[in-house]
């Protein structure tokens, strides 16, 4: 939301307000011109401080803005190291597993192995007795 459009919609509503009231309220002519002047210096504090609001958050977001584009690269780049880092740490770890599993997969193998001979050796036994 832009914020000229916005300050320009609260000012104007604010002064057709003041108008609205004062004209509709049945007042002397010098009561009315004090209450002018009153409300125009009331009106002129409000601007005011919305006016310093607007800028106050402006000034916020224009902070924000720069920490965050000075902040982001920092970020990326600590969390680019800290992968590095970690792929690295467990690279021999992830050798180490690599080896077991390829010697669990030779014994597997040898198993296999030796249960299909014994299979076979128990065959012949029994092919033997029947004869």
């Amino acid at each position: 939301m832009k914020a000229k459009p916005f300050l320009f919609g609260l000012a104007a509503g604010i002064v057709g307000g003041t108008i609205a009231v004062l004209f509709s309220t049945p007042q002397s002519g010098q009561q009315l011109r004090a209450n002018l002047r009153s409300n125009a210096v009331s009106t002129k504090d409000k601007l005011l401080d919305v006016k310093q609001q607007a800028d106050s958050v402006k000034q916020s977001v224009n902070s924000l803005t720069t920490e965050i584009k000075n902040n982001i690269p920092l970020i990326i780049n600590d969390l680019k190291q800290t992968i590095t880092t970690f792929t690295e740490e467990i690279e021999p770890s992830k050798n180490n597993l690599q080896q077991e599993i390829d010697a669990l997969q030779n014994s597997i193998s040898e198993i296999e192995k030796n249960v299909a001979q014994f299979t076979e050796r128990k065959q012949k036994t029994q092919e033997k007795l029947s004869n």
